[in-house]
Protein backbone atom coordinates (compact mmCIF):
# COMPACT_ATOMS: atom_id res chain seq x y z
CA UNK A 1 0.00 0.00 0.00
CA UNK A 2 1.33 3.45 -0.95
CA UNK A 3 0.47 6.38 1.30
CA UNK A 4 1.19 10.11 1.15
CA UNK A 5 1.21 12.13 4.37
CA UNK A 6 0.99 15.88 3.86
CA UNK A 7 2.40 17.89 6.74
CA UNK A 8 4.78 15.02 7.42
CA UNK A 9 7.16 17.08 9.57
CA UNK A 10 4.40 18.28 11.91
CA UNK A 11 3.46 16.90 15.31
CA UNK A 12 0.80 14.48 14.03
CA UNK A 13 2.29 13.92 10.59
CA UNK A 14 5.77 12.91 11.74
CA UNK A 15 4.37 10.40 14.19
CA UNK A 16 1.99 9.04 11.59
CA UNK A 17 4.80 8.51 9.07
CA UNK A 18 6.80 6.56 11.64
CA UNK A 19 3.85 4.40 12.69
CA UNK A 20 2.69 3.62 9.15
CA UNK A 21 6.20 2.65 8.09
CA UNK A 22 6.48 0.36 11.10
CA UNK A 23 3.46 -1.50 9.68
CA UNK A 24 5.21 -2.10 6.38
CA UNK A 25 3.51 0.56 4.24
CA UNK A 26 5.36 2.58 1.61
CA UNK A 27 5.01 6.09 2.99
CA UNK A 28 5.99 9.35 1.33
CA UNK A 29 5.61 12.67 3.12
CA UNK A 30 5.76 16.34 2.19
CA UNK A 31 6.06 19.57 4.13
CA UNK A 32 7.54 23.07 3.89
CA UNK A 33 11.10 22.24 4.91
CA UNK A 34 14.09 20.64 3.19
CA UNK A 35 14.99 17.11 4.34
CA UNK A 36 17.86 14.66 3.74
CA UNK A 37 15.65 12.05 2.04
CA UNK A 38 14.15 14.67 -0.28
CA UNK A 39 13.51 14.28 -3.99
CA UNK A 40 15.29 16.75 -6.24
CA UNK A 41 12.90 17.98 -8.91
CA UNK A 42 15.27 19.94 -11.17
CA UNK A 43 18.54 18.43 -10.01
CA UNK A 44 19.88 14.98 -9.31
CA UNK A 45 18.36 13.24 -6.31
CA UNK A 46 21.23 11.95 -4.15
CA UNK A 47 19.43 9.26 -2.11
CA UNK A 48 18.49 5.99 -3.80
CA UNK A 49 14.82 6.17 -2.79
CA UNK A 50 13.53 9.63 -1.90
CA UNK A 51 10.61 9.48 0.50
CA UNK A 52 10.03 13.17 1.04
CA UNK A 53 9.21 16.25 -1.03
CA UNK A 54 9.30 19.88 -0.12
CA UNK A 55 5.83 21.17 -0.93
CA UNK A 56 3.47 23.99 -0.04
CA UNK A 57 -0.02 22.47 -0.41
CA UNK A 58 -1.36 25.95 -1.10
CA UNK A 59 0.51 25.87 -4.42
CA UNK A 60 -1.18 23.44 -6.83
CA UNK A 61 1.91 23.12 -9.03
CA UNK A 62 4.06 21.99 -6.13
CA UNK A 63 1.48 19.48 -4.93
CA UNK A 64 0.79 18.08 -8.38
CA UNK A 65 4.44 17.28 -9.02
CA UNK A 66 4.66 15.30 -5.77
CA UNK A 67 2.05 12.96 -7.21
CA UNK A 68 3.71 12.90 -10.63
CA UNK A 69 7.19 12.16 -9.28
CA UNK A 70 6.53 10.03 -6.18
CA UNK A 71 3.05 8.61 -6.77
CA UNK A 72 0.72 6.95 -7.38
CA UNK A 73 -0.84 6.74 -3.90
CA UNK A 74 -3.67 4.59 -2.62
CA UNK A 75 -4.31 6.83 0.40
CA UNK A 76 -3.52 10.42 1.29
CA UNK A 77 -3.50 11.48 4.94
CA UNK A 78 -3.97 15.23 4.64
CA UNK A 79 -2.42 16.54 7.87
CA UNK A 80 -0.95 19.73 6.43
CA UNK A 81 -2.61 22.75 8.01
CA UNK A 82 -2.02 25.90 9.97
CA UNK A 83 -2.95 25.00 13.53
CA UNK A 84 -4.61 26.81 16.38
CA UNK A 85 -7.04 29.47 17.42
CA UNK A 86 -4.51 32.26 18.11
CA UNK A 87 -2.32 31.27 15.18
CA UNK A 88 -5.43 31.84 13.09
CA UNK A 89 -5.75 35.37 14.46
CA UNK A 90 -2.11 36.36 14.08
CA UNK A 91 -1.49 34.69 10.72
CA UNK A 92 -4.99 34.64 9.24
CA UNK A 93 -3.82 35.05 5.64
CA UNK A 94 -1.69 31.92 5.90
CA UNK A 95 -4.38 29.99 7.77
CA UNK A 96 -7.04 30.60 5.13
CA UNK A 97 -4.67 29.99 2.23
CA UNK A 98 -3.11 26.80 3.56
CA UNK A 99 -6.20 25.26 5.11
CA UNK A 100 -8.80 26.11 2.46
CA UNK A 101 -6.88 26.55 -0.80
CA UNK A 102 -4.50 23.77 0.19
CA UNK A 103 -7.31 21.33 0.94
CA UNK A 104 -9.10 22.25 -2.28
CA UNK A 105 -5.89 21.48 -4.17
CA UNK A 106 -5.71 18.04 -2.57
CA UNK A 107 -9.36 17.39 -3.42
CA UNK A 108 -8.91 18.44 -7.04
CA UNK A 109 -6.13 15.86 -7.37
CA UNK A 110 -8.30 13.28 -5.62
CA UNK A 111 -11.05 13.86 -8.18
CA UNK A 112 -8.56 13.30 -10.98
CA UNK A 113 -6.53 10.42 -9.54
CA UNK A 114 -9.05 8.55 -7.39
CA UNK A 115 -7.05 8.03 -4.19
CA UNK A 116 -8.80 7.68 -0.84
CA UNK A 117 -8.48 10.71 1.41
CA UNK A 118 -8.22 10.96 5.19
CA UNK A 119 -8.84 14.60 6.02
CA UNK A 120 -7.69 15.99 9.36
CA UNK A 121 -10.22 18.32 10.94
CA UNK A 122 -10.49 19.66 14.48
CA UNK A 123 -12.70 19.64 17.55
CA UNK A 124 -12.89 23.40 17.02
CA UNK A 125 -15.66 22.87 14.48
CA UNK A 126 -18.02 22.18 17.39
CA UNK A 127 -17.83 25.82 18.48
CA UNK A 128 -19.21 26.26 21.98
CA UNK A 129 -21.62 23.33 21.74
CA UNK A 130 -22.63 22.85 25.39
CA UNK A 131 -23.47 19.14 25.35
CA UNK A 132 -21.71 15.92 24.34
CA UNK A 133 -19.75 16.46 21.11
CA UNK A 134 -20.88 13.53 18.98
CA UNK A 135 -20.12 13.44 15.26
CA UNK A 136 -23.81 13.77 14.37
CA UNK A 137 -24.11 17.17 16.10
CA UNK A 138 -22.75 18.96 13.05
CA UNK A 139 -25.45 17.41 10.82
CA UNK A 140 -28.36 17.99 13.19
CA UNK A 141 -27.70 21.51 14.50
CA UNK A 142 -26.45 24.83 13.19
CA UNK A 143 -23.23 25.35 15.12
CA UNK A 144 -21.33 28.62 14.93
CA UNK A 145 -17.54 28.33 14.97
CA UNK A 146 -15.76 30.73 17.32
CA UNK A 147 -12.61 31.71 15.43
CA UNK A 148 -10.91 31.74 12.03
CA UNK A 149 -9.09 28.45 12.56
CA UNK A 150 -12.35 26.72 13.45
CA UNK A 151 -14.09 28.24 10.44
CA UNK A 152 -11.41 27.01 8.04
CA UNK A 153 -11.73 23.50 9.41
CA UNK A 154 -15.50 23.49 8.88
CA UNK A 155 -15.01 24.88 5.37
CA UNK A 156 -12.66 21.95 4.73
CA UNK A 157 -15.28 19.44 5.83
CA UNK A 158 -17.82 21.02 3.49
CA UNK A 159 -15.27 20.91 0.66
CA UNK A 160 -14.84 17.17 1.26
CA UNK A 161 -18.61 16.63 1.36
CA UNK A 162 -19.24 18.59 -1.81
CA UNK A 163 -16.60 16.64 -3.69
CA UNK A 164 -18.16 13.36 -2.59
CA UNK A 165 -21.60 14.55 -3.78
CA UNK A 166 -20.33 15.81 -7.14
CA UNK A 167 -17.60 13.35 -8.03
CA UNK A 168 -18.08 10.31 -5.82
CA UNK A 169 -14.73 10.74 -4.08
CA UNK A 170 -14.07 8.50 -1.07
CA UNK A 171 -12.98 10.29 2.08
CA UNK A 172 -12.94 9.96 5.87
CA UNK A 173 -12.80 12.97 8.19
CA UNK A 174 -11.18 12.86 11.61
CA UNK A 175 -11.78 15.52 14.25
CA UNK A 176 -8.83 15.64 16.61
CA UNK A 177 -9.28 16.79 20.18
CA UNK A 178 -6.49 18.19 22.37
CA UNK A 179 -3.44 16.03 21.58
CA UNK A 180 -0.10 16.22 23.36
CA UNK A 181 3.03 14.18 24.04
CA UNK A 182 6.65 13.62 23.02
CA UNK A 183 7.01 15.02 19.51
CA UNK A 184 5.07 18.22 20.14
CA UNK A 185 7.73 20.92 20.06
CA UNK A 186 7.00 24.06 21.98
CA UNK A 187 5.83 27.33 20.53
CA UNK A 188 3.39 29.82 22.08
CA UNK A 189 0.82 28.58 19.52
CA UNK A 190 1.00 24.89 20.50
CA UNK A 191 -1.32 22.96 22.84
CA UNK A 192 -1.98 24.16 26.36
CA UNK A 193 -0.25 20.99 27.65
CA UNK A 194 2.94 21.82 25.76
CA UNK A 195 2.92 25.48 26.80
CA UNK A 196 2.36 24.79 30.50
CA UNK A 197 5.11 22.15 30.61
CA UNK A 198 7.65 24.25 28.74
CA UNK A 199 7.04 27.26 30.97
CA UNK A 200 7.18 25.19 34.16
CA UNK A 201 10.46 23.54 33.17
CA UNK A 202 12.07 26.91 32.42
CA UNK A 203 10.71 29.01 35.27
CA UNK A 204 8.43 31.05 33.04
CA UNK A 205 4.95 32.24 34.11
CA UNK A 206 1.88 30.85 32.34
CA UNK A 207 -1.75 31.94 32.18
CA UNK A 208 -4.54 29.63 33.41
CA UNK A 209 -7.98 30.60 32.16
CA UNK A 210 -10.80 29.62 34.49
CA UNK A 211 -14.00 27.94 33.32
CA UNK A 212 -12.52 25.79 30.54
CA UNK A 213 -12.32 21.99 30.43
CA UNK A 214 -10.77 19.56 27.95
CA UNK A 215 -9.77 15.98 27.44
CA UNK A 216 -6.12 15.28 26.60
CA UNK A 217 -5.10 12.56 24.16
CA UNK A 218 -1.59 11.15 24.28
CA UNK A 219 0.06 11.50 20.87
CA UNK A 220 1.03 7.83 20.49
CA UNK A 221 -2.60 6.79 21.09
CA UNK A 222 -3.86 9.27 18.49
CA UNK A 223 -1.32 8.14 15.88
CA UNK A 224 -2.07 4.46 16.44
CA UNK A 225 -5.79 5.10 15.93
CA UNK A 226 -5.18 7.17 12.79
CA UNK A 227 -3.00 4.42 11.35
CA UNK A 228 -5.88 1.96 11.72
CA UNK A 229 -8.07 3.88 9.27
CA UNK A 230 -6.59 2.22 6.20
CA UNK A 231 -7.50 -1.19 7.66
CA UNK A 232 -11.16 -0.25 8.03
CA UNK A 233 -11.82 2.62 5.64
CA UNK A 234 -15.51 3.55 5.57
CA UNK A 235 -16.12 6.27 2.94
CA UNK A 236 -18.17 9.18 4.23
CA UNK A 237 -17.50 8.52 7.91
CA UNK A 238 -16.40 11.12 10.44
CA UNK A 239 -14.59 10.21 13.66
CA UNK A 240 -13.84 12.06 16.87
CA UNK A 241 -10.44 11.09 18.25
CA UNK A 242 -9.95 12.29 21.80
CA UNK A 243 -9.43 11.46 25.44
CA UNK A 244 -11.88 9.92 27.87
CA UNK A 245 -11.09 11.93 31.00
CA UNK A 246 -12.45 15.47 31.17
CA UNK A 247 -10.27 17.83 33.23
CA UNK A 248 -10.33 21.56 33.85
CA UNK A 249 -7.46 23.75 32.72
CA UNK A 250 -6.84 24.49 36.41
CA UNK A 251 -6.44 20.76 37.03
CA UNK A 252 -4.02 20.49 34.12
CA UNK A 253 -1.96 23.35 35.57
CA UNK A 254 -1.93 21.66 39.00
CA UNK A 255 -0.71 18.43 37.36
CA UNK A 256 2.13 20.32 35.70
CA UNK A 257 3.11 21.88 39.02
CA UNK A 258 3.09 18.48 40.73
CA UNK A 259 5.25 16.66 38.17
CA UNK A 260 7.76 19.48 37.58
CA UNK A 261 8.03 20.92 41.07
CA UNK A 262 7.71 24.40 39.61
CA UNK A 263 6.93 27.40 41.80
CA UNK A 264 3.11 27.63 42.11
CA UNK A 265 3.34 31.42 41.77
CA UNK A 266 4.25 30.91 38.09
CA UNK A 267 0.64 29.87 37.38
CA UNK A 268 -1.32 33.09 36.89
CA UNK A 269 -5.12 32.83 36.84
CA UNK A 270 -7.55 34.84 34.78
CA UNK A 271 -11.20 34.70 33.79
CA UNK A 272 -12.42 32.81 30.72
CA UNK A 273 -10.63 33.35 27.41
CA UNK A 274 -12.62 35.14 24.69
CA UNK A 275 -13.85 33.22 21.62
CA UNK A 276 -12.57 29.94 23.05
CA UNK A 277 -14.72 26.86 23.67
CA UNK A 278 -15.58 26.48 27.35
CA UNK A 279 -16.03 22.72 27.73
CA UNK A 280 -15.29 19.96 25.23
CA UNK A 281 -17.06 16.72 26.18
CA UNK A 282 -16.26 14.26 23.42
CA UNK A 283 -17.99 11.08 22.28
CA UNK A 284 -15.31 8.70 20.94
CA UNK A 285 -17.52 5.59 20.75
CA UNK A 286 -17.32 5.43 16.93
CA UNK A 287 -13.53 5.53 16.85
CA UNK A 288 -13.43 2.86 19.53
CA UNK A 289 -15.82 0.68 17.51
CA UNK A 290 -14.30 1.15 14.05
CA UNK A 291 -10.69 2.17 14.67
CA UNK A 292 -9.87 0.42 17.97
CA UNK A 293 -9.14 3.75 19.62
CA UNK A 294 -7.72 3.40 23.11
CA UNK A 295 -6.49 5.91 25.68
CA UNK A 296 -3.52 4.14 27.23
CA UNK A 297 -2.20 6.82 29.56
CA UNK A 298 -3.72 8.87 32.34
CA UNK A 299 -3.11 12.61 32.18
CA UNK A 300 -0.47 12.42 34.92
CA UNK A 301 1.34 9.49 33.27
CA UNK A 302 1.38 11.10 29.86
CA UNK A 303 2.48 14.48 31.18
CA UNK A 304 5.31 12.89 33.19
CA UNK A 305 6.65 11.15 30.08
CA UNK A 306 6.29 14.35 28.08
CA UNK A 307 8.10 16.35 30.77
CA UNK A 308 11.01 13.86 30.69
CA UNK A 309 11.15 14.16 26.90
CA UNK A 310 11.08 17.96 27.06
CA UNK A 311 13.95 17.97 29.56
CA UNK A 312 16.07 15.99 27.11
CA UNK A 313 15.04 18.04 24.08
CA UNK A 314 15.64 21.40 25.75
CA UNK A 315 18.53 20.39 28.02
CA UNK A 316 20.79 22.96 26.36
CA UNK A 317 18.19 25.72 26.56
CA UNK A 318 19.90 27.54 29.41
CA UNK A 319 22.57 29.85 28.10
CA UNK A 320 21.22 29.86 24.55
CA UNK A 321 19.05 32.49 22.99
CA UNK A 322 15.35 31.50 23.06
CA UNK A 323 15.10 31.52 19.27
CA UNK A 324 17.95 28.99 19.04
CA UNK A 325 16.42 26.81 21.73
CA UNK A 326 12.95 26.62 20.26
CA UNK A 327 13.48 26.76 16.50
CA UNK A 328 12.14 23.47 15.06
CA UNK A 329 14.63 21.17 13.47
CA UNK A 330 13.84 18.44 11.04
CA UNK A 331 13.36 14.69 11.39
CA UNK A 332 15.71 12.21 9.87
CA UNK A 333 14.58 9.08 8.12
CA UNK A 334 16.31 6.02 9.66
CA UNK A 335 17.50 5.04 6.17
CA UNK A 336 19.60 8.19 5.87
CA UNK A 337 23.05 7.82 7.41
CA UNK A 338 23.99 11.50 7.57
CA UNK A 339 23.62 12.54 11.22
CA UNK A 340 21.38 15.53 11.73
CA UNK A 341 19.40 16.74 14.70
CA UNK A 342 16.54 14.31 15.15
CA UNK A 343 13.06 15.82 15.48
CA UNK A 344 11.27 12.48 15.03
CA UNK A 345 8.61 12.17 17.73
CA UNK A 346 9.20 9.64 20.47
CA UNK A 347 5.91 7.79 20.29
CA UNK A 348 5.99 5.69 23.41
CA UNK A 349 3.70 2.71 22.99
CA UNK A 350 2.73 3.60 19.44
CA UNK A 351 2.64 -0.02 18.33
CA UNK A 352 1.38 -1.69 21.50
CA UNK A 353 -0.52 0.98 23.35
CA UNK A 354 1.74 0.88 26.43
CA UNK A 355 5.39 1.08 27.31
CA UNK A 356 7.39 1.68 30.46
CA UNK A 357 10.20 3.31 28.52
CA UNK A 358 11.20 6.89 29.02
CA UNK A 359 9.76 8.09 25.73
CA UNK A 360 13.10 9.25 24.36
CA UNK A 361 14.39 7.93 21.07
CA UNK A 362 18.02 6.89 21.61
CA UNK A 363 20.13 9.08 19.36
CA UNK A 364 23.57 10.27 20.41
CA UNK A 365 23.50 13.05 17.80
CA UNK A 366 20.35 14.49 19.32
CA UNK A 367 21.63 17.50 21.25
CA UNK A 368 19.14 20.29 21.15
Amino acid sequence: MRILVTGGVGTIGAGLVMELRSRGYHVVSCDLFHQPDEVGFSLRTDVAEPLYARCDVGEFRQLERVFERLGPFDYVHHCAAEFGRWNGEDFYETVWRTNCIGTKNVIRLQERLGFRLVHYSSSEVYGDWPELMAESVMDEYEVKQLNDYAMTKWVNEMQVRNSRAQYGTESVVVRLFNTYGPGEYYSPYRSVNSRFLFCALHGLPWMVFRGHARTSTYLADTVRTLSNICDNFVPGETYNIGGDDLHTIEELSDTVLAITGADPSLARHQDSEVLTTKIKRVDVSKSIRDLKHENSYSLEEGMRITADWMRKVYNAWQGRSPDMATTPVSPVDPAIATPIVDRTPALVGAATGRSDQSGIIPNDSCSK
